[in-house]
């Protein structure tokens, strides 16, 4: 099927929608400028200190480092703390806002993203699930307690050693404290927050069953498949229709909609569609 086709069925699908659930996964922000993590050698390209030191994104995306060596696990964290803070992003976030005005769609988000970008183009917190936590909040690493607060600390980071020059501190006990963020061989990660987004997904779900649903998924590889997992849960409903957006890994069984592209083109492919 040629590829106009296929952002014809996809805006076909936007038009007959009364609800929206947006996916995303980490190729949601490769059209921001920010680095795509997959395999090792995409991580080293964005830091090739690790590379000399022989440490991939498994081994640097670790709570250990914060135990061991705080100034290390916070040069890491603090880095993209601040990448985050610095990206403006991309114009496909625009392009969902305005459909979900235009055909007075009801809609909720679900991201493994820790970045904030939805949030920063104009999401509303009540309507996102970010299911490994958020990069701007932070806990206690021990955990002293179960609160969660915002992160407003300034962390500067040396490029050439990755070692931050500011250790963000627990609010309670004045130890340690480590980024909201599900890490790889985390214990100690606290949910909480998470799980009152995961609450209002729920309701929301629950509020449109039955309705016509269009899930438009973005960037989510199978690597770590929780994205995926998610869209093809819902696509197994009657009614449900999902857009698979994703250059290297579109694969969707039919009557679901394959557009093998980055975010941006295929939002605006679609977008042209709508217009056409």
């Amino acid at each position: 099927m040629e590829i106009g086709d296929r952002f014809r069925m996809a805006a076909e699908a936007v038009k007959n929608a009364k609800a929206l659930v947006i996916t995303a996964g980490a190729g949601m922000g490769v059209d921001s400028g920010l680095p795509d993590f997959r395999g090792d050698q995409g991580f080293w390209k964005a830091y090739p200190m690790y590379e000399r030191l022989g440490i991939n994104f498994v081994a640097a995306a670790n709570p250990d480092h914060f135990q061991r060596d705080s100034a290390f696990g916070w040069g890491f964290y603090g880095h993209r703390t601040n990448l985050y803070r610095e990206t403006v992003p991309h114009a496909g976030f625009r392009l969902l806002l305005e459909w979900i005005e235009r055909f007075s769609l009801d809609y909720f988000v679900v991201t493994s993203n820790v970045d904030g970008q939805f949030q920063k183009a104009g999401f509303p917190m009540d309507r996102m699930l970010e299911v490994h936590g958020s990069i701007h909040h932070l806990q206690c690493l021990t955990p002293c307690s179960d609160a969660i607060w915002e992160n407003a600390e300034t962390i500067p980071v040396d490029s050439a050693t990755m070692r931050a020059g500011h250790i963000p501190r627990c609010i309670n006990c004045a130890g340690v404290a480590r980024p909201n963020i599900l890490m790889f061989g985390d214990w100690s990660w606290l949910s909480d927050r998470t799980r009152g987004q995961e609450h209002n997904f729920d309701a929301f779900l629950t509020d449109t069953q039955g309705l016509p649903l269009v899930v438009i998924e973005m960037g989510a590889g199978t690597a770590i498949p929780t994205i995926r997992a998610i869209g093809e849960r819902l696509g197994r409903q009657t009614g449900v229709t999902v857009v698979r957006i994703n250059p290297r890994e579109p694969q969707i069984a039919s009557p679901h909609v394959s557009l093998p592209c980055g975010a941006v083109e295929g939002l605006r492919g679609i977008d042209g569609a709508l217009a056409g």
